[in-house]
């Protein structure tokens, strides 16, 4: 496994990668479709259910309809399996799709590193299928306030 931590992230300006996700329903996702058009917050985070995952998961729950009003979709995404992210989503009422990546695939392909087998805590905000800002240095308890500041402050 994988627990280089000087993998480089995805850049702003980058394509967002063709790679294909399963929600906590064990929906496809596909994240270069989904955000194609529009505006995509793509979280991660190290473990469903943990004290600071909660927090930042709990944080953008209880902002959803900030971003809902601003034309934001939210997407999360964890190295668990479904189960464990279905369970997080209906335990804390999540409004919004938390995405499984038990082997990696989604962090590999954004370039997140790996800590002690999980992702590393960071935000990509995607426009119309490209990165527009990225934050690997994520505080969760500002995070929501920092991700809708940088949208309101970036709008077209």
């Amino acid at each position: 496994m994988n627990t280089n931590l000087a993998t480089e992230a995805l850049t702003v300006g980058a394509a967002v990668p063709a790679v294909l996700a399963t929600d906590q329903d064990g929906k496809e996702v596909d994240l270069a479709e989904v955000s194609r058009n529009g505006t995509v917050l793509l979280y991660f985070y190290p473990k469903a259910d943990t004290p600071g995952c909660t927090k930042e998961s709990c944080g953008l729950r209880d902002a959803y309809q900030k971003f809902v009003d601003l034309g934001v979709r939210v997407f999360g995404v964890s190295m668990d399996a479904v189960p464990a992210q279905k369970r997080f989503a209906e335990k804390y009422h999540l409004p919004f799709p938390l995405l499984a990546d038990p082997e990696g695939k989604i962090v590999d392909a954004f370039g997140v590193a790996k800590r002690n087998g999980h992702a590393t805590r960071q935000s990509f905000l995607i426009r119309n299928g490209k990165i527009t800002w990225h934050s690997g240095k994520v505080n969760v308890e500002t995070h929501a306030e920092e991700v809708l500041r940088e949208i309101e402050s970036s709008s077209p």
